[in-house]
């Protein structure tokens, strides 16, 4: 068994603009969904999602049978737990809340082998086809996407130093992180949140780096691509059901 690319960089280079969806259910079935509907991207949450490793597994094998490209973001920049979500076959990673280079050589560092990095040897796991996959240590390293999360003017004020790593992929910046520590908590659209995210992707841009971004909106995920930024995260699969059994209910109601 040939050792797997890395799925999200193809979806990348293939389209000047990709679109994906938070999973934030826990479901399987759901995810599986959202992958059949033909979205390029979808993002497994460690972090704001009660996920263990069994699930992040079962949410693994439901995109595995779509033509989407799994994320899965981890819960932290612990070198611990990115190594026990690479094992159970997680292949691009984003992580919370970079603030510095020595945060972003820590994540990168983590999800490498020696002599890259720290990342543990085991032979027999499901990211090594439980060890039918010949060439897997070979290739793994290169095969191995980060995404890094910015989600401070401090962090985005850092952004080409950061961005530079070797090993960082692309960038990702939090809107609602990013105006919450601008104090504007909850307040995403405010013109200088918006100021600052347009600021943000221009500088990316300018680096050559990719950037994403999750939009609530239609109208938000027009103005990020405006702005620049190449992967755009389109609500989630709670926010879809909330919005389809509201408006149904709506309708019913009269």
């Amino acid at each position: 068994m040939a050792a797997p690319k890395n799925r999200f960089r193809e979806k990348l280079a293939a389209r000047p603009v990709i679109h994906g969806s938070w999973l934030m259910t826990n479901s399987p079935t759901a995810t599986e969904a959202m992958g059949l509907l033909g979205f390029d991207f979808l993002v497994i949450d460690m972090e704001h999602v009660p996920l263990d490793l069994g699930d992040v597994v079962a949410h693994l094998q439901a995109v595995g049978n779509t033509d989407a490209a799994p994320v899965t973001r981890v819960p932290w920049n612990d070198a611990v737990m990115v190594k026990r979500v690479l094992d159970v076959g997680a292949q691009t990673l984003m992580f919370p809340f970079i603030q510095t280079v020595e945060e972003a050589r820590a994540a990168v560092a983590a999800t490498r082998y020696p002599p890259d990095g720290i990342r543990g040897v085991a032979g027999s796991t499901r990211a090594c086809g439980y060890g039918t996959t010949a060439d897997y240590f070979k290739t793994a390293n290169a095969e191995i996407g980060v995404i890094l999360q910015l989600e401070t003017p401090e962090a985005v004020a850092r952004m080409a130093e950061i961005a530079a790593v070797p090993g960082v992929d692309a960038l990702f910046i939090g809107p609602a992180d990013l105006s919450a520590n601008m104090g504007l908590l909850g307040e995403i659209t405010h013109p200088d949140a918006q100021a600052e995210l347009e600021a943000g992707a221009r500088a990316a841009r300018a680096l050559g780096k990719p950037v994403g971004i999750i939009a609530g909106s239609e109208a938000l995920a027009r103005a990020y691509e405006r702005y620049g930024y190449t992967f755009v995260a389109l609500a989630s699969d709670m926010n879809f059901i909330a919005v389809g059994a509201r408006a149904a209910l709506a309708a019913a109601r009269g």
